[in-house]
């Protein structure tokens, strides 16, 4: 099993394509071409863990943070921590693979991983991102209508949030007159023909679509296809920033507390006092999330938890909802769990481990007056 392979399952579940515009997600370091030895999770990378990966016989690293986000000017092994990092990995053939922002907007994904440990139902995306699709209209004849459907499905088309395999199908009639030149595969050149068929519409997330018509081409009977595109302005459904859920029985405020703190095996965390006096409805945003606060509002969560949260912030949002800054590291370090799961349901019965960090990367650190670190 190649790295590319690992890669493409995993884009398979979180698209590069939805990432943030300004994020550097993908391959970082290496060769996708790379045979997989083991493979390596991480939340950020720095010399502890890739000197663990390397002692477990790992050539593929896949972290959250990307190593590179700016733009390297030089490689500067003697001044620069992350020169030596990249020398290490490209002495050692490891290749490095983030998947950040992607992994942030996903279903199953950084968000929907800390409203799961939090223990909410009915977990939903807090707000859907604009719509980076696009609708295909394809006219088929009756005898192909299947294969051509079909050859969209397989490659990803009509997927609707929990619903694959969607589409729209109009019966009508089609009519063409072929020229000296022309090859119909039904009827005679030169002849006017009225042909049975369908207007097949299939909603196809726009960096599929390429690929799509391609395929569609090889399986449709017609020398020319008759097709139209439209982009769509609707939310996407199958992807969003930040999630939503309820608690199953309303809790007290201080109550709430405690069920954060113990969900999240953490000691310390920021909040306002809201103005509820139950928590029932609690949105959550993975790592830096303030500016879903509107949204969170909006759908009438009584919490929304994230983290680096300032404090004006607070400060103008203190009587609105409870506000939770749970810290970056602890709302983001969750999503781990489920990347593990499925690499290692992937990789089943292919002799490769994958083995997450337990150690913490988590710079910040916690100081109270007993002198006792506080994580």
């Amino acid at each position: 099993m190649t790295c590319g392979e690992i890669i493409k399952y995993i884009e398979s579940w979180a698209p590069k394509e939805i990432a943030w515009s300004k994020d550097n997600v993908g391959l970082q370091v290496g060769s996708a071409e790379r045979k997989v030895k083991n493979i390596f999770l991480s939340l950020d990378l720095n010399m502890k863990v890739l000197n663990e990966a390397i002692t477990k016989n790992c050539n593929l690293i896949i972290n959250h943070h990307p190593l590179l986000f700016n733009p390297i000017r030089k490689i500067d092994i003697d001044k620069d921590p992350i020169s030596l990092i990249l020398e290490k990995i490209i002495k050692h053939d490891v290749t490095l693979y983030s998947a950040h922002t992607n992994l942030d907007f996903t279903k199953d994904g950084v968000s929907f991983e800390l409203a799961k440990t939090l223990k909410l139902k009915n977990i939903r995306f807090l707000t859907n991102l604009k719509s980076i699709q696009y609708k295909l209209i394809i006219f088929v004849p009756d005898s192909h209508l299947e294969i051509v459907a079909n050859t969209i499905f397989k490659d990803g088309g009509g997927i609707i949030g929990e619903y694959s395999n969607c589409s729209f199908r109009t019966s009508g009639e089609g009519t063409f007159k072929g020229s000296e030149k022309a090859s119909p595969s039904l009827g005679k050149k030169l002849s006017f023909e009225i042909v049975n068929e369908v207007k097949l519409e299939v909603i196809i997330d726009s960096w599929k679509l390429g690929k799509i018509i391609s395929e569609v081409k090889k399986v449709h009977p017609y020398e020319e296809i008759a097709y139209d595109v439209y982009p769509l302005n609707n939310e996407n459904s199958n992807y969003g920033m930040g999630a939503v859920g309820e608690i199953d029985k309303p809790m007290e405020m201080d109550e709430f507390l405690v069920h954060v703190a113990k969900c999240l095996k953490i000691k310390n965390f920021r909040h306002t006092k809201g103005n509820r006096k139950k928590i029932k409805t609690v949105a959550v945003c993975g790592g830096s999330g303030s500016e879903l606060i509107p949204d969170a509002i909006k759908v009438g969560a009584d919490s929304f938890i994230t983290a680096d949260i300032k404090y004006h912030t607070f400060l103008d949002n203190e009587e609105r909802l409870c506000l939770i800054d749970a810290g970056h590291y602890e709302t983001e370090i969750l999503v781990l769990k489920e990347l593990n799961k499925r690499l290692s349901d992937v990789t089943i019965g292919k002799k490769i481990k994958v083995y997450k960090y337990n150690s913490s990367t988590n710079p910040v650190i916690f100081y109270n007056n007993s002198g006792a670190k506080l994580n």
